[in-house]
């Protein structure tokens, strides 16, 4: 590269800051080694998981078995040196050491040699499995007990030395009679699963449906790379978090209609009790037959009658909210949703598009006719009650700050693109322009846009700005041109209210119809700035009915849909448990899990259940950290670093100064 003769004071002020990292020419020198020599590592495997749905345990399977990873990763270790069933119990072993440990201790009255055979399998799966990384990137992530000793361990590489093995073999025994044998075979089985996959990729909907989403978020924060793409349900939880009103609204009936009240009440210690006593005193004589939860049992004083009592009044208070944001967009252009308007209680009807139904539930005590979104004082107060619980819980907010860090609406990553759930396009594939304040935004522009009016209802000072963000993480809940939703209209009223199952339809946009056309998918992908020839759009969001015979894979490989189920309320709909995505320097595989029943049964039967697995894409030559974004990263920190170097030589830097003399010009 040229390097220029002068700087401009900002690119002067840069090399200043970096000179304080790197305050020698030699210091540059030994980084652009390191930096040199991480390009020519294959690239790290990328694992991509959707639709969560608080299906903490099956979620939690599939990351220590990485998808299949680890099994691949023993049988390249081995081979046909060890038989199939002892593979299957090493790979248990390491999925979850504590429990394995207790069941083949229990069964030996000599634990020695098992001990010592066991931690030179998992120290030979390791090396397998650290072949990518630097070594500072494999010490990062081992830990700190024992770090040493097993660096040693895992240094050995091919031994020819009679002294140097035995050495190995001292540490080994010595490890086991001091009684740190259990410890360092758990300690080993942990640093395999986290050396397995690189990055963790989440497509959204960690929430809702399933009882642990607070369990899922807490695996993530402690994941050593995770990024998010928001859903649907998650950016509902993120503007309750923030305050708005009716996405707590939404977040609250969505838990009491599931009867999944444990992430609410035991998760994230936001009390009911307010909502409770106001729903027995109101509808106390209200049977609520509509209301009753669909699954879950019920938890410490909530019987079901309770339950569906504080659902239908939530329920009420969600669709006055609603109504009130609808009132206040009109560029939402939903006016046609103000379903509370077209209700005649007299009549024991509602007015659906120009017809007339019966209404199946006629008790509306807290409607006013003269002001239908207008809230009661005792419905003020309970939503003012559940504000402030969700504004101060601070296991809540660290969660949910944790997904404004590491997440966002979309991402092009290595080509690929990634994103939820849809795009606003037309029929003929056309990106819809929709008006956010005094902009009319479409495609790439107006995700970014979502993104920042999403970040400004969590973070802003400006009470206006606060409020324009959370009415459009409501409007991307459930709005009929919302990228997280994709559908006409969410029939929530319908399906409680109206018999008519025709009226509890929701119609799919123009998106569904497109994604498996490549030439659509192509052009997505280059508005975009991903790669059109070797890049795919993975999505999530739709869950894949594997049962109709629905394939996951679209636009002739262009596409990848990736929920199958993971919770179990959908799994009877797709027939199976979820589907994941597996993407490592060779290739690009597809996994569909079974649905998980206990680490326990699995270790007592001797059974691994392995998802099945499916090559979606090969690429014609192993993929180096050199062809990825990071290498573009690396590579641009590279010539900044050259830069440094001719700066220090040509004196417009003086080494060892670290910034503070003044630079020559």
């Amino acid at each position: 590269m040229i390097v220029p003769a002068t700087y401009d004071p900002q690119e002067l002020r840069l090399l200043q800051l970096l000179s304080k990292r790197y305050p020698t020419i030699s210091d540059v020198h030994t980084e652009m080694i390191n930096l040199n020599a991480i390009l020519a590592l294959p690239k790290g495997t990328d694992h991509y998981i959707s639709d969560i749905h608080g299906a903490y345990e099956q979620f939690d399977h599939i990351l220590r078995h990485g998808s299949g990873a680890i099994r691949r990763k023993i049988n390249q270790t081995f081979g046909i040196e060890i038989p199939r069933q002892q593979q299957i119990e090493l790979a248990m072993l390491i999925y979850y050491p504590e429990r394995k440990l207790r069941q083949v201790l229990a069964t030996l009255s000599d634990t020695q040699d098992w001990m010592t055979t066991t931690i030179a399998q998992l120290v030979r799966v390791v090396r397998t499995s650290a072949q990518k990384y630097t070594r500072s990137k494999v010490r990062k992530r081992l830990d700190p007990h024992l770090a040493y000793i097993l660096e040693e361990l895992l240094d050995e590489g091919q031994v020819d030395h009679l002294q140097k093995e035995r050495y190995y073999r001292n540490i080994v025994s010595t490890i086991i009679e001091l009684g740190e044998g259990e410890n360092a075979i758990t300690t080993l089985a942990y640093l395999i699963q986290n050396l397995v996959v690189d990055r963790l990729y989440i497509l959204g909907d960690i929430y809702d449906r399933g009882p642990a989403a607070e369990k899922v978020m807490d695996r993530l924060i402690d994941y050593h790379y995770v990024s998010i793409q928001w859903g649907n349900h998650d950016v509902i939880w993120m503007a309750a978090a923030s305050g708005g009103d009716a996405t707590i609204a939404n977040v609250v009936r969505i838990a009491l209609r599931y009867g999944n009240l444990e992430t609410l009440l035991d998760g994230y210690d936001i009390n009911l009790r307010g909502l409770m006593s106001f729903a027995n005193d109101v509808y106390t004589d209200d049977p609520c037959a509509r209301f009753q939860p669909k699954h879950g049992p019920v938890i410490e004083d909530y019987t079901s009658d309770s339950v569906a009592r504080m659902h239908k009044a939530m329920s009420i208070i969600q669709f006055k909210l609603d109504a009130q944001i609808i009132r206040r967009h009109p560029e939402y252009g939903m006016d046609d949703r103000l379903l509370l308007d077209q209700i005649n209680l007299d009549a024991g009807t509602v007015n659906l598009y120009g017809k007339s139904y019966p209404l199946l539930d006629t008790f509306w005590p807290t409607l006013d006719p003269a002001d239908t979104a207008a809230l009661s004082e005792a419905e003020t107060a309970v939503i003012e009650d559940l504000r402030y619980q969700f504004q101060h819980s601070a296991r809540l907010q660290r969660h949910i700050h944790f997904l404004y860090s590491y997440g966002n609406m979309c991402q092009v990553q290595d080509g690929n693109l990634k994103f939820h759930g849809c795009l606003p396009v037309d029929k003929s594939g056309n990106f819809i322009e929709f008006p956010l304040g005094e902009e009319r935004l479409a495609g790439p522009t107006l995700l970014a846009r979502y993104e920042q009016m999403a970040r400004a209802a969590y973070f802003s000072q400006n009470p206006q700005s606060r409020q324009s963000g959370q009415d459009a993480m409501w409007y991307l809940w459930c709005g009929p041109l919302s990228p997280l939703f994709g559908r006409l209209r969410m029939t929530t009223f319908e399906r409680y209210f109206v018999a008519d199952p025709s009226t509890h339809e929701e119609a799919k946009g123009a998106y569904y119809d497109l994604r498996d056309n490549e030439d659509f998918c192509r052009r997505v992908l280059t508005a975009f700035g991903g790669d059109p020839d070797h890049g795919r759009i993975i999505n999530g969001h739709t869950p894949v009915k594997v049962r109709k015979g629905e394939r996951p894979i679209m636009g002739n490989g262009k596409l990848i849909v990736i929920d199958g189920g993971m919770s179990k309320p959908y799994q009877s709909v797709t027939g199976i448990a979820g589907y994941t995505l597996i993407g490592n320097s060779h290739e690009m595989i597809l996994a569909a899990h079974s649905a998980f029943t206990s680490a326990d049964e699995m270790i007592a039967t001797h059974q691994d259940v392995a998802p099945q697995t499916e090559q979606i894409g090969a690429f014609p030559q192993r993929v180096m950290i050199a062809d990825t974004d990071t290498g573009a990263l690396l590579k641009g920190q590279l010539e900044d670093l050259i830069k440094l170097v001719y700066a220090y030589r040509s004196g417009v830097l003086v080494e060892g100064a670290e910034g503070d003399r003044p630079a020559r010009q």
